[in-house]
């Protein structure tokens, strides 16, 4: 992030952490597929039916099961971002003691940031209960209280408590046994009438451990795809994440920013063929969060972070990123707007909608679905011109 240089503040302004640009633009590009962007999308492959449109239609789809779509990237994504954010906000109040890592923190300086990661999780763990339509009230039974805020801030969480106490080796033991002990579980331990290793919705050891533990109404009625087992994983994804932030703190004349763009790429390849061969073994499943699927997909979310990286940090082009970075810093805004509490469709109709009823019949979604685009983004640009963001 670019400082103002004076004489008086430029030794505090070097010490200050640099705010990856490119980390804004990706959590931008991440969450306009499900505010808006996937809208603009299945309109244009219904008016032109080109094949790239189709395609790309077909991506922004959740997969049923087993295999994978962009779409189901997204939530793994947003939490890998979470992760990659997490070592340069510790980071800062480990620089303030004077140690390089958190988990060399004094007791009294870890008790402040656990009272702050607590904070948050359960803000999110609110937040994902009233997107799921808890002052909508119909009885405990309908209630759903598992939900993608909460996992976000449970999974967050508990990768923060590793990296708070632990250093990179210890972590990278953690990330292993995280994966590992769930491909075991998940095929070792016998469900009650389905028997051990049976990766279905109904008999899942995941989802039978939804039916068990988890209060109020699940997702699928036997399965729960934000559910409790399947949580551990998660962390595994945020973690990603941790080790990505540490590496891009990284301060050594060995690995110039292009270099460190580089090996995330490389580093990608190499995750997504490790969960491609995972995948014959444990297959890649979102619903279930499988191992192969951290893998899969945390190589995806190094290699669209690499690419953000070199284009805007490390190339300096970044203009092009601006609509994104609305996005991306004021994030939960917008998920929780687009998730209801806001009808972007009917302000966007009532500005726009008689200048596009004289548009041809087949483009008109087309460009209704622009101007959603135009109102969410016009309201997240009243927001950030006026400094106002949502932190939590």
């Amino acid at each position: 992030m670019e400082t103002n240089n004076t004489s008086k503040s430029s030794d505090n302004s070097a010490k200050k952490p640099v705010r990856l640009l490119s980390l804004d633009a990706l959590r931008g590009f991440d969450m306009f597929w499900i505010m808006s962007g996937e809208g603009v999308v299945h309109a244009l492959a219904k008016a032109t039916g080109w094949p790239v449109f189709v395609w790309m239609s077909g991506q922004l789809h959740h997969t049923v099961w087993n295999g994978i779509t962009f779409y189901d990237m997204i939530f793994p994504l947003f939490l890998f971002i979470a992760g990659v954010s997490m070592p340069y906000s510790m980071g800062s109040k480990a620089a303030k003691y004077g140690v390089n890592h958190p988990h060399l923190l004094p007791s009294a300086a870890k008790g402040e940031i656990y009272r702050s990661m607590i904070r948050r999780a359960v803000i999110l763990l609110f937040l994902g209960m009233v997107v799921n339509g808890l002052f909508k009230f119909n009885g405990y039974e309908n209630t759903r209280f598992a939900s993608v805020l909460g996992r976000i801030g449970l999974a967050w969480f508990f990768a923060g408590i590793i990296y708070l106490n632990v250093g990179t080796k210890c972590q990278i033991l953690w990330f292993g046994i995280l994966l590992l002990g769930y491909w075991a579980a998940m095929e070792w331990i016998p469900v009650p009438g389905y028997g051990a290793g049976v990766l279905t919705m109904n008999g899942s050891l995941e989802s039978y451990i939804d039916r068990l533990l988890l209060p109020g109404r699940l997702h699928d009625k036997v399965h729960d795809p934000e559910g409790v087992l399947s949580t551990i994983p998660a962390i595994g994804t945020a973690m990603l994440g941790i080790f990505t932030g540490q590496f891009l703190k990284l301060e050594s004349a060995k690995w110039a920013m292009w270099k460190k763009g580089l090996s995330l790429f490389v580093a990608g390849l190499l995750l997504i063929g490790l969960g491609l061969l995972w995948d014959i073994a444990f297959p890649i499943n979102k619903r279930l969060w499988t191992s192969s699927f951290v893998l899969f997909v945390g190589g995806w979310s190094l290699v669209f972070l690499s690419v953000f990286y070199l284009i805007i940090d490390v190339a300096g082009f970044r203009k092009w990123a601006f609509p994104f970075v609305l996005i991306g810093v004021n994030s939960i805004v917008i998920y929780l707007a687009s998730e209801g509490m806001i009808d972007f469709q009917h302000t966007a109709n009532y500005f726009f909608g008689g200048i596009i009823s004289h548009l041809a019949l087949n483009w008109q979604p087309v460009w209704a679905a622009v101007s959603v685009v135009f109102i969410q983004l016009t309201l997240l640009y009243i927001l950030y011109r006026n400094k106002i963001f949502l932190k939590i």
